[in-house]
Order: C-alpha cells, then sequence, then structure tokens
C-alpha cells in the first residue's frame, strides 16, 4: 500500500487543455491548483469545436448526456469548395466514435462545464484574476510560481508546474523553453452577423471566392471568419471599413447593406493572429508546456482545442502514477512530449501543406489537385478522421484509487 503524499501540481491556463487536465489529475487524487489571470471565461471567438475525439473522452468520463444538454450545434460533414463548386471537405458519419459529428460550443459553456465537475473533487481548486509573474526556481529545479492575485503578491509551491496558457504562453517564456516558428500566410477577422428568419442553410466550412469566407451557425447569429494576407489589418482599416465591407459581402450570403447594420464600427471586428510553431523541448526539471503553449495550431479544422485535450488526457495517463508515488523526474516530463509529438508534427506538417497550398495562384480551368480529389471519395472519410480523432487519440485511464 502506498504511503506517501501526492506531489502537488500549478497549473496555469484554464482553457481547454489546463481545465480538463486539472479534473483528471484531481480525479486521480493529486492536488491542483489552477492559476487564470481572467476573471471569467467569457471571450469571444475562442475554438468552439468540440470533436469527435473529445466528445468520446466525455463520454469515457461519463458525462457525455450531461455535456450535451448544453446548446450546441452539430455538423456531421464538413464542407468548402473545389475550383468554384461545393464539395465535401470532410465527413464524420463513420468515424468509431461515440458521437460521428463536431458539436460547436461557445467555449465558455464547455469551460464552465467541466469547472463545475473538478469543483466536486476534492483537492481542486480554480484561482482566478492570478498573473503569474515569475517562476520559482531552487537549486535547478521548478518548484512553483510567483503570482500577483486581486493586486496581492503570492507564492504558488509544487511539485510540478504545467503551463496551459496558450500561444502567448508566459509560462514558456519565463522558461526560456526555445521555440521553432513556421509562420502562416493568413490571418483571420471574426464577425458576429445576427440570424434572419430567412437566412438560407448553412453548412460549416470555407466557402465563397478564393475559400476566404468561413460562417458558423452559432443557433441566434452566425459566427463570421474571412481570411486575409497575414499584416494586412491595418491596410484594410486604412482602406475604410466600408471597403472592408464590400469585399466580405463579395464572398458571403449577406448584402452590403446587412453588414453595415450588423458591422458599424471596426470594434466589432476581431483579429485573429495566425501562428504555427512548438517548442523544440516541452519540459525542463518541475515544469512542463502542452496544448497551444507547447505547439499553436492553425484555425484550419478548429483541431487546437482537440490536441489540447488529448494533450492533457496523455499528460494525466502518464504522470499521474509519478506524482502520487512523489518519484516525479524530468523523464517522466519528457515521456508526455515523445508520446505527443508525432501527432503535433503530423498536424502542422498538414496545416502548413494545406496553408501553401492556398497561397498558389488560381487557375482557371480545374488543377490537377481539384481533379484528383474529386476522383476519389474515400478522402471526405480519411480527412473526417485526421479532423474528427487526430493522427493518434488518447483516452482516459480507469481513475486511481
Amino acid at each position: 500500500m502506498n504511503t506517501s503524499t501526492p506531489s502537488s501540481c500549478c497549473i496555469v491556463g484554464a482553457g481547454p487543455a489546463g481545465l480538463m487536465l486539472g479534473y483528471l489529475l484531481a480525479r486521480n487524487g493529486i492536488p491542483v491548483t489552477i492559476l487564470e489571470k481572467h476573471g471569467d471565461f467569457l471571450r469571444d471567438f475562442r475554438g468552439d469545436t468540440i470533436h469527435p475525439s473529445t466528445l468520446e473522452i466525455i463520454w469515457r468520463l461519463g458525462f457525455l448526456d450531461e455535456f450535451l444538454a448544453l446548446p450546441h450545434q452539430k455538423a456531421e460533414r464538413l464542407y468548402g469548395e473545389i475550383d468554384g463548386q461545393p464539395a465535401t471537405m470532410a465527413d464524420f458519419t463513420r468515424l468509431p466514435t461515440r458521437c460521428k459529428y463536431i458539436a460547436f460550443m461557445p467555449q465558455w459553456d464547455f469551460l464552465n462545464f467541466l469547472h463545475a465537475k473538478a469543483l466536486q473533487l476534492p483537492g481542486f481548486q480554480l484561482i482566478q484574476n492570478a498573473k503569474v509573474d515569475a517562476l520559482i526556481e531552487e537549486q535547478g529545479q521548478i518548484k512553483g510560481v510567483k503570482a500577483t492575485v486581486e493586486g496581492e503578491a503570492r507564492e504558488f509551491r509544487s511539485n510540478l508546474v504545467i503551463g496551459c496558457d496558450g500561444r502567448r504562453s508566459v509560462i514558456r517564456e519565463l522558461a526560456g523553453l526555445e521555440v521553432q516558428r513556421f509562420g502562416s500566410p493568413r490571418d483571420v477577422l471574426w464577425m458576429k452577423v445576427a440570424k434572419q428568419a430567412d437566412d438560407p442553410e448553412w453548412s460549416p466550412g470555407h466557402r465563397g471566392p478564393k475559400n476566404h469566407f468561413i460562417m458558423i451557425d452559432r443557433g441566434d447569429y452566425w459566427q463570421c471568419g474571412y481570411s486575409i494576407t497575414q499584416g494586412s489589418f491595418t491596410a484594410l482599416q486604412e482602406t475604410g471599413l466600408s471597403a472592408f465591407l464590400q469585399q466580405v459581402a463579395s464572398a458571403s450570403p449577406f448584402s452590403l447593406e446587412r453588414l453595415q447594420l450588423e458591422i458599424a464600427d471596426w470594434d466589432r471586428v476581431k483579429l485573429l493572429e495566425i501562428r504555427i510553431d512548438r517548442l523544440q523541448q516541452w519540459a525542463k526539471p518541475g515544469l512542463l508546456c502542452i496544448g497551444d503553449a507547447a505547439h499553436a495550431m492553425s484555425p484550419i479544422g478548429g483541431v487546437g482545442v482537440n490536441l489540447a485535450i488529448q494533450d492533457a488526457v496523455a499528460t494525466a495517463n502518464l504522470l499521474s502514477g509519478p506524482l502520487r508515488k512523489g518519484s516525479l523526474t524530468l523523464k517522466d516530463l519528457e515521456k508526455v512530449q515523445r508520446r505527443r509529438a508525432f501527432a503535433t508534427w503530423a498536424t502542422q506538417s498538414l496545416q502548413i501543406m494545406i496553408s501553401k497550398a492556398g497561397k498558389k495562384p488560381r487557375r482557371k480551368p480545374p488543377g490537377r489537385m481539384e481533379l484528383w480529389l474529386r476522383r476519389r471519395p474515400f478522402l471526405p472519410f480519411l480527412f473526417g478522421r485526421l479532423i474528427g480523432m487526430g493522427f493518434y487519440r488518447e483516452l482516459p485511464e480507469e481513475a486511481q484509487k
């Protein structure tokens, strides 16, 4: 019988990876403190896709029906255009999962749900309005973090610090972890357009000239994204809002007049600066980064949240034992990167390939790629598997007693 005291864990960032990992560790008896710099989860245009593999994890944890009672929309397929013609780009209906669709749900609802579940477990706490200022390092080992909470300087000591604080991770910066950056040719501008009774049915996907436009049914409004050349937002603003809305109108089913009523100023246009990068090493003694903090993804396929959740599951599976025994080493932390490295590399490589293909000038007659795609009806199912489940699927182990 193991009578040792479980090692504590401090997670920085209460996004999908942080809250899922916090829940799983607390479920395994590990004392967990999550530090979140914001006071709530209410931020627009975060990744709102819950992929089939994530729904499978929620089912394995035993609360899928409760989760799906929350308002959401389902997408069994994703659509796009090939040479100006509508095409199915990804089909999830044949996946070996309980849910064969992507669920679109506001991320704050997802996070609030996970938080409520985690609060039912002993040893779990979430501290909000907590800004991490520094790492606590002693004899080459990270021993916690220093943070400002509601204006008060505090220390949070732990046996392990895990950075789940996104693509602009403070933890990876403070730790001096080396980042490999791959760049991106595009950024995305997000907008909201209220739904009207006579709006046409619209399936999620990239549509419009040069695939610049994406529209997602959010229930009472459309979440609209317009792809622009990276770094061109300032120039667009200088040409004026009206000229920009004309571009959007030409790529969307909305009239210019409707867009002008819905998007009255630039404050209603949110810039998402796309970046693709990954850490050379995810860990150092006493510290680990996962999710976007370890590998920022492009929004292509909406796979960033999916990978972050799978990172969290793998981390809990691999580290719960050493944390419970008080025997955690750098080698244990490095196992997480080794397990998740291929899925990260493969997904980013596919995103980079798609991004580069999108930069090529369009030809009037169908190109060889378009003809090749049309002649292979199995491809939507292949892409559905890669998008819906990823290159390597993780499932939570039984809770350790």
